[in-house]
């Protein structure tokens, strides 16, 4: 029997996470950067025991490729953290109700060079969660929610203004429902951030040869 305990807690911290970056994003939050990676430290270290704490299916994907979870639990991942995505868009529509939203719409040099960032950074994050939540170098450290959560806030501030400082598919599919990101970008973003958390889970395999394991589920990880 799946473990549902680690789909619901991914389903939690997802639309938690989600919903802070619409609702600051439709109201134009300048400290957003902020909520949002303080909304990300704490749903981590809330789940994190239990799901791990992925919220972004580009951390799944990582996470899978690096072999710390099984296929069919990453597919259930993927779903619920999809699913969680557009009802906390929505959510955050309804509740901010703004006049008109100020949407990020990139195109030629300014698309390619939003996807660039966003492969970059979304790399980054995945890479981070692997190094500080997954290595058996950092058992049981007290860090890792601290870590993830400002790789999230140091990206926004860098980025932000060039591609909206996605790094989430589950995100680019919210931003995307409620206008916040027009145009191509946002289903670029979600081929680019995938293939960040793979390109990230090589990465930690090639650095770590010693710390590969047998894929775990969900009832066990």
């Amino acid at each position: 029997m799946r473990n549902y305990r680690a789909y619901l807690t991914e389903l939690i911290g997802t639309f938690f996470l989600v919903f802070a970056v619409a609702a600051t994003g439709l109201a134009q939050n300048p400290l957003a950067p902020l909520a949002v990676g303080a909304t990300l430290m704490v749903m981590i270290y809330a789940g994190g025991h239990i799901s791990g704490g992925h919220y972004n299916p580009a951390v799944t994907m990582a996470v899978l490729v690096r072999r710390r979870i099984t296929l069919q639990d990453a597919v259930g991942y993927w779903v619920v953290q999809v699913v969680a995505g557009l009802a906390a868009a929505g959510l955050a529509y309804w509740v901010v109700n703004p006049a008109s939203v100020n949407a990020l719409d990139p195109s030629g040099r300014g698309l390619a060079a939003a996807v660039v960032v966003e492969l970059l950074y979304t790399f980054a994050l995945a890479f981070v969660v692997l190094n500080v939540a997954t290595s058996k170098d950092h058992p049981n450290n007290s860090f890792y929610g601290l870590a993830i959560g400002f790789t999230v806030t140091a990206g926004a501030f860098a980025i932000g203004g060039i591609s909206g400082a996605v790094f989430n598919p589950a995100v680019s599919l919210g931003v995307a429902e409620i206008g916040l990101i027009h145009g191509a970008a946002p289903w670029l973003y979600l081929v680019i951030q995938l293939a960040a958390g793979a390109a990230a889970g090589f990465a930690f395999l090639a650095l770590n040869p010693d710390d590969v394991t047998e894929p775990q589920s969900a009832t066990t990880a």
